[in-house]
């Protein structure tokens, strides 16, 4: 009668007594977490191959592997996960000769961008954040002259598409320094206390790439205030984490964080007194926007009719952002435009405009939608 068959998890491995399977030569495996809150906030390294192989051969003997399942600790750190990334051959049986390996934990999306070109001069407007940015700026050229009195940390807020990840790719282009951009929604794992790991590697990465600023865009998603903690159960993992980082008790030399949002009223009280600096953003003035518009059709493929405006669209656009005049407005024309052939027409800005508001008017979706 065949042997009562043992699951692991739901994708997790299988241990199946008295099923005959192929042996698996090589096994490759990636910390992965724990899949319940309260468990250990560390994770467990593995500094010995060789005795991780000898205790992961007698643990999980007989089990049946294919890439993408799960092995779980049982024993040194109950519950925790090992996800198997290769396994050769597929769908085989671990046994005494097979061979382990373990990958470090995933930190390839902090991609540094090394060459910037964006520019203080392509930012229209905001020059009360220019100003505070001219602090920051003479810090990342010379952090020896101000001590221990450095802006290390540094809030921008303000509405949507008002150029808050413009002027940090601005400051590091003026600074020459690696910029190295996050979104906060990336440093959420699958497992509790993925967020919190992956925040210590985001700064020691930065560690060895200094001098450079660390963006962190949609800041709110990983410093929500701790009222919100039934929402994200993980959120006090990941509070303490950014703490531990933004006070500068592990020395962070020529490292400079910018942290962006749109919801400053969302964010942990007790993060934001870590950053020594807000700098607010705000919706364009009508004399800002005419400048977009004359900044952004320069640079059109096609030439504007004589009966284009741009002083009125100013006008006629109050509480678009300058992504809003970008993204809704201009492409959306010169899009109208290249279809129909022929210049872009004040009847394109126009058609495009209605549309835009449209889209504004249009009551949000929900579930009665």
């Amino acid at each position: 009668m065949r042997a009562k068959q043992r699951v692991n998890s739901k994708k997790g491995a299988k241990y199946e007594p008295g099923i005959k399977c192929k042996g698996a030569k090589t096994v490759t495996v990636k910390p992965a977490g724990y899949p319940l809150k309260g468990m250990f906030h560390e994770y467990p390294e593995t500094s010995e191959l060789d005795v991780f192989e000898f205790y992961a051969r007698e643990q999980w003997n007989g089990f049946i592997i294919k890439k993408g399942d799960f092995l779980f600790d049982r024993r040194m750190f109950p519950d925790f996960a090992f996800k198997v990334i290769e396994v050769e051959p597929d769908n085989s049986e671990i046994g005494e000769n097979t061979k382990f390996t373990v990958e470090d934990y995933e930190i390839d999306f902090f991609v540094p961008e090394m060459k910037k070109e964006v520019t203080f001069k392509n930012i229209i407007g905001q020059e009360k954040a220019k100003q505070k940015c001219k602090l920051i700026e003479s810090y990342l050229k010379n952090p020896e002259k101000f001590g221990t009195w450095v802006p290390r940390n540094v809030l921008f807020h303000g509405p949507a598409g008002t150029g808050k990840t413009m002027m940090a790719k601005a400051l590091a282009t003026a600074t020459d320094v690696t910029f190295l951009p996050v979104r906060a929604t990336k440093l959420i794992g699958e497992y509790v206390g993925d967020g919190a790991r992956q925040i210590h590697q985001l700064y020691e990465k930065a560690d060895e790439m200094a001098p450079c600023i660390i963006f962190i865009d949609e800041f709110d998603a990983i410093a929500l205030n701790r009222n919100y903690q039934e929402i994200r159960g993980d959120v006090s993992e990941i509070v303490n984490s950014l703490l531990t980082e933004l006070d500068g008790i592990d020395e962070h030399e020529g490292i400079c964080t910018i942290a962006a949002t749109n919801m400053l009223h969302t964010l942990d009280s007790a993060i934001r007194s870590r950053f020594e600096e807000e700098i607010g953003f705000s919706l364009p003035t009508v004399e800002e926007r005419v400048e977009i518009l004359k900044f952004y059709t320069a640079t059109f493929p096609k030439k504007l009719a004589k009966d284009v405006d741009l002083e009125a669209l100013a006008k006629l656009t109050p509480g678009f952002s300058g992504r809003d005049l970008v993204e809704k407005l201009l492409k959306n024309a010169l899009h109208k435009a290249i279809l129909k052939g022929g210049k872009v027409k004040m009847a394109h800005f126009e058609a495009a405009l209605s549309e835009s508001l449209c889209k504004r008017s249009e009551p949000p979706r929900g579930m009665f939608a």
